[in-house]
């Protein structure tokens, strides 16, 4: 009783068709593949330029943790009443 048969896929089929037409969901399906293959193409890219950059130097580390780069500034919260 609880399972879902091919019939109500069906039915449901038939509905989502009549309410949106066929053309219509060939155009939806059209863009969700253009969306998917897009988004493929783009971690392509990013997973190339990420095999293309060098790995920073150790002596680019050590210059942005110096002392002067990471001087904090003390500051007291006036409270609001």
């Amino acid at each position: 009783m609880g399972a879902i048969s091919i019939w109500h896929w069906l039915i449901v089929l038939l509905v989502v068709v009549l309410i949106f037409g066929t053309k219509k969901l060939k155009n939806i399906g059209t863009d969700l593949g253009g969306a998917v293959k897009g988004f493929k193409e783009g971690m392509k890219d990013v997973h190339a330029s990420e095999a293309a950059q060098p790995a920073p130097a150790p002596a680019q580390q050590v210059a942005q943790n110096s002392p002067a780069a990471s001087q904090t500034v003390d500051v007291e919260a006036k409270v609001r009443q």
